[in-house]
């Protein structure tokens, strides 16, 4: 009997150890993919790359990509939390958080070295031949303060001509009609308009660290999934390396993804930036700081009442998703 009894105890013991150790190991919830929405600028495509190589699942995170042509658009959604993160230029950025500041940029993707461009129908030969004709700009953004800065090479100011609002895509079919003289656009469409007949008037080399393009994300996933977006950081900063060393079978995999030519893909005049100018970007004392372009931005769209009021612009960018976990 007392054997019996010593057995019970020890199957007793053994049992309360098995569940305490089942009840104190919490289950790992599984949650769904970063959802982030990008364009069709040649800049935001490191991801695709990222994607389709396994570097976002080497780095244990799942990345649900959105492509969209038109990214004012999608500002509402993001705002509305239908995406994570997303991307954006720097003067979108800057507009954007006038109505919503609880996002942040997480890393600096790209600058635009001569990508960004103003095309002009023939017989504009000179910026100074832009007064009193009509530019198509994507007006409210940086597109807006990147015509102006190039108007200001020739003395001249929004006064002197009509700006009409128009997407990048837009600007061949306009300047083919006539309801246009002169665009701001970018690849792919850049190649539709010199076929068409127009020709390049100015470029982003003209405007050295004015443009370029950012990961944002929401402050509630970033408050909730710190360690996801850190391993999308490193991801992306990946992908770009690897397709700077390989960039005929990086505009492969994104010819394919997207379904577009691969002779409208190119890396001229676009800056994919690494981990080191990332570093340097969110250095206020730097002189190529992030800070101080954002501020260039921030002032116009002040002046322009495109926006009232802007948060304070430390506030907008997060730099500890560069550096490893702590």
């Amino acid at each position: 009997m007392l054997k019996i009894l010593r057995y019970l105890r020890i199957f007793m013991i053994t049992a309360c150890l098995l569940f305490a150790c089942n009840t104190s190991a919490p289950t790992k919830v599984k949650l769904p993919p970063l959802k982030v929405e990008f364009t069709s600028f040649v800049g935001e495509h490191s991801g695709i790359i990222a994607q389709e190589k396994g570097f976002f699942k080497a780095q244990g995170v799942d990345i649900e990509l959105i492509y969209k042509r038109y990214a004012q658009l999608e500002q509402a959604n993001f705002s509305a939390g239908k995406y994570d993160g997303m991307t954006s230029s720097l003067g979108s950025f800057i507009i954007l958080s006038g109505t919503n500041p609880d996002i942040q940029c997480v890393i600096v993707i790209d600058e635009s070295t001569g990508a960004d461009v103003v095309v002009a129908q023939s017989q504009i030969k000179t910026v100074a031949d832009l007064k009193g004709k009509k530019l198509g700009a994507n007006l409210g953004g940086f597109s807006e303060v990147f015509v102006t800065e190039m108007l200001k090479t020739a003395n001249l100011t929004s006064d002197d001509i009509n700006l009409v609002k128009l997407e990048a895509s837009e600007i061949p079919k306009r300047l083919k009609n006539n309801a246009i003289q002169a665009g701001h656009t970018w690849e792919p469409y850049l190649s539709e308009a010199i076929k068409l007949g127009g020709h390049i008037l100015f470029t982003s080399k003209q405007t050295p660290g004015l443009i370029s393009d950012m990961i944002v994300f929401r402050g509630e996933t970033i408050r909730d999934r710190p360690e996801d977006i850190r391993a999308f950081v490193r991801g992306w900063l990946q992908a770009a390396t690897y397709w700077k060393a390989n960039i005929q079978e990086g505009n492969a995999i994104i010819s394919k993804a997207l379904k577009i030519p691969r002779n409208t893909i190119s890396l001229e005049g676009v800056n994919l930036t690494d981990l080191g100018e990332n570093q340097k970007f969110f250095q206020s004392s730097n002189p190529n700081s992030i800070y101080k372009t954002a501020k260039i931005y921030a002032d116009f769209f002040i002046r322009s009442g495109n926006v009232t009021r802007i948060p304070e612009l430390k506030s907008l960018f997060n730099s500890s998703f560069l550096n490893p976990p702590s």
